[in-house]
């Protein structure tokens, strides 16, 4: 079997979609032309925390939940949505899931360079995700 490795899916998608530094992302976010939208799975939100105002869309359903024929759609979460900025832990999970939603036909998407640990690292504020 001939398998295309992860690596090569992240590198293939990456020179087909929109990618923000963090400069960029703290620029558009103080513009309130951005919503940042945090794909990680909720123990790596409750371990590290997430950029505040960021929604929270698991990596496993944020294709479910933006589309309206789908019956995990999530209107409300949606409606809030201006431009979406993705990211995950390191950046290679958000750009297959920026490169997924652009081939769904969405336009308004990005993802950010370097992912949260980039974010931790900048002006952005970060909080803590308490457990529900």
């Amino acid at each position: 079997m001939n398998i295309k490795p992860s690596q090569v899916l992240v590198e293939e998608a990456t020179k087909q979609i929109k990618t923000l530094s963090v400069e960029e992302v703290e620029k558009l976010l103080k513009e309130e032309e951005i919503t940042l939208i945090d794909i990680r799975d909720i123990r790596e939100l409750w371990k590290e925390g997430t950029a505040k105002g960021a929604i929270h869309i698991p990596r496993g359903m944020l294709e479910f939940w933006l589309d309206p024929n789908s019956s995990y759609y999530k209107e409300k979460k949606i409606s809030e949505i201006k431009n979406m900025v993705l990211y995950c832990a390191l950046g290679m999970r958000s750009a297959l899931a920026t490169k997924s939603l652009q081939d769904m036909g969405f336009n308004n998407v990005a993802h950010i360079d370097g992912g949260f640990a980039a974010l931790k690292k900048s002006n952005i504020e970060i909080v803590s995700k308490e457990k529900k």
